[in-house]
């Protein structure tokens, strides 16, 4: 079994260290490739419009009407994830989270109840403790963040991002995962990114074990205005190169003394899901931005960033700002407004698999692996590396290399040693080292630390 498995793992790895690559020969896991083929366009147009029928979701709109505002559509978020629990065997559970804000001057006038929908698929190891987040924001608005009453469909801006998040619920709930997924229909995000700055201080005091977040924000339309680009075979991943948190005069020393200042905890996630999800989605290409969100925006993975996880943005590569944050009207010929008939679901339906296809593959991967060294103890053209198996079982390992220019992960090695000599120096590449399970699935890399022993 051991020497089919590293056959088969070999076979995965053919990489080459050059920058210009040969196509690589990569291992679906069946199971995955399955859950990514029941993501449905319309499945995604349907939630979308249901999501419009609303009127508006303005954090700021009622709560009590039954058929229009705020309320009524976390009503029908929650109803659709509780449909989900009743056929997951008790895995899945859905719930309110809320907390009460103020009037703040700004973006609040009065005292208001912001509520998140939460679904949890609790995962099936009681001795893994990682946590995945899935998330997209139920609020929307007009052309003025505190209109509560006109119309706004909100379709694109952020029904894609929360229709991304109820789809992968539908079919994720299914299954079973070692780790747990949580996936979350945040309010608040229109007024200062409140539901998920709550979420994340509640998951920081609670010592949560979240090792990723995927925040979906606007994903689902083709076009830009003013370029009039189109496509649908691009995304971006927006994320931070270093965080912030407790980064130490020591730390920020160490971490230009080896040259990481691109290798923080999100900008390792943004190379993941590219690999990933271009590994499951075909005609998908992730673009990673390095960058932790667009100009004049905030998205709801920096709450998550300032806690000191690891989070992305994912956005559309192509946006068109005249169905953002506008009123519905004509203008000078033009539609202004967030309508669905604006909308590529393809499109939509793409980057909703890219997303289910890196929850499953991390949730579905061994813990990674701990204690992870270089030893730098003399002058060597050599690379030595070494780690301790983490908690749970590991089938083995990927040593991962790039050239020091490159953005993504070049090489991979197997090994199911805990160790490995690699006739690359040190001082020419990056390392990391990921734990990997029987069927292929890679946890996030572990860069390692300087060790001056052997």
């Amino acid at each position: 079994m051991k020497k089919l498995l590293f056959t088969l793992l070999t076979i995965v790895c053919i990489y080459k260290v050059s920058v210009a690559q040969s196509p690589v020969i990569v291992n679906k896991d069946s199971e995955i490739a399955g859950m990514v083929a029941e993501v449905s366009a319309d499945s995604m147009k349907n939630y979308i419009n249901k999501l419009v029928s609303f009127g508006t979701r303005n954090t700021l709109s009622s709560t009590t009407d039954a058929q229009r505002g705020i309320g009524a559509a976390r009503n029908w978020i929650l109803s659709r994830f509780k449909s989900f629990a009743a056929t997951s065997g008790g895995r899945f559970t859905a719930k309110f989270d809320t907390s009460t804000y103020k009037p703040d001057g700004k973006r609040i006038d009065s005292t208001v109840v912001l509520t998140n929908v939460v679904g949890t698929l609790k995962g099936a190891d009681p001795n893994d403790h990682r946590v995945f987040i899935i998330s997209g924001h139920m609020d929307n608005m007009r052309s003025s963040v505190m209109d509560r009453s006109g119309i706004a469909p909100g379709a694109n801006d952020d029904g894609s991002g929360t229709a991304a998040v109820i789809e992968c619920a539908r079919i994720m709930s299914k299954h079973k995962f070692p780790a747990t997924i949580i996936f979350v229909a945040v309010c608040g995000e229109e007024q200062g990114l409140l539901g998920a700055g709550f979420m994340a201080a509640n998951a920081k005091r609670d010592k949560w074990d979240i090792q990723a977040v995927l925040n979906n924000d606007i994903i689902g339309s083709n076009n830009s205005n003013e370029t009039n680009i189109i496509g649908n075979t691009r995304v971006r991943v927006f994320s931070e190169g270093l965080s912030a948190f407790e980064l130490t005069e020591q730390k920020a020393a160490a971490i230009r003394a080896m040259g990481l200042e691109n290798d923080g905890p999100s900008r390792q996630l943004a190379r993941y899901v590219k690999e990933v999800g271009e590994r499951y989605v075909d005609n998908l290409d992730v673009v990673m931005i390095y960058r932790p969100d667009r100009f004049l925006r905030g998205g709801d993975h920096l709450p998550y960033q300032q806690q000191g996880y690891a989070a992305v943005r994912i956005t559309e590569m192509n946006e068109n700002f005249n169905h953002q944050h506008q009123d519905v009207r004509v203008e000078k010929g033009i539609q202004y407004g967030d309508l669905a008939e604006f909308m590529d679901f393809e499109y939509l339906r793409k980057n909703t698999a890219m997303n289910l296809s890196n929850l499953a593959n991390m949730a579905k991967a061994p813990q990674s692996p701990q204690d992870v060294n270089i030893a730098v103890v003399a002058l060597s053209n050599l690379t030595e590396l070494s780690w301790k198996a983490p908690a749970g079982k590991a089938a083995g390992y990927y040593v991962l290399m790039r050239e020091t220019t490159s953005p993504v992960w070049q090489k991979k090695i197997f090994t199911a040693d805990t160790s490995m000599k690699l006739p690359y120096s040190k001082d020419n590449y990056f390392f990391a080292v990921q734990s990997v399970s029987a069927t292929g699935n890679e946890s996030l890399p572990v860069v390692p630390a300087v060790s001056r022993k052997r």
